[in-house]
């Protein structure tokens, strides 16, 4: 025969598993659907600066620029852009840099 006390044990032990299995996966949903969105606007971005760069120089954005360093440099004006890019691959410059490297800025009004 099961003891009363077991039982209650046994439902308080699955009742709490229950709720922790709830919770990491709301998390995970949260993760899921904050990142996707975040993903799709760095790919705009950089197809963005992609096409401007080709615009001011003739020529596709280097690739040895990274996702970071292409996302600073969209605040960058247009006169210093390609003077930028050139600077921020020589120099392996990081965000931060880019943004205190550029004399003219430009806000992005359109992000989301």
């Amino acid at each position: 025969m099961i003891n009363l006390k077991e039982s209650i044990e046994t439902e308080t032990y699955y009742s709490a598993s229950l709720i922790v299995l709830l919770f990491v996966c709301c998390m995970f949903l949260y993760w899921y659907t904050r990142s996707f969105p975040l993903k799709a606007q760095d790919r705009a971005i950089r197809a963005e600066e992609n096409f401007r760069y080709y615009i001011l120089t003739g020529k596709p954005l280097p690739s040895d620029l990274r996702l970071g360093q292409i996302i600073a440099l969209r605040f960058a004006s247009d006169e210093e852009f390609p003077a930028l890019v050139q600077r921020a691959i020589a120099e392996n410059m990081r965000s931060k840099e880019i943004k205190q490297a550029i004399q003219n800025w430009k806000p992005d009004y359109h992000r989301v």
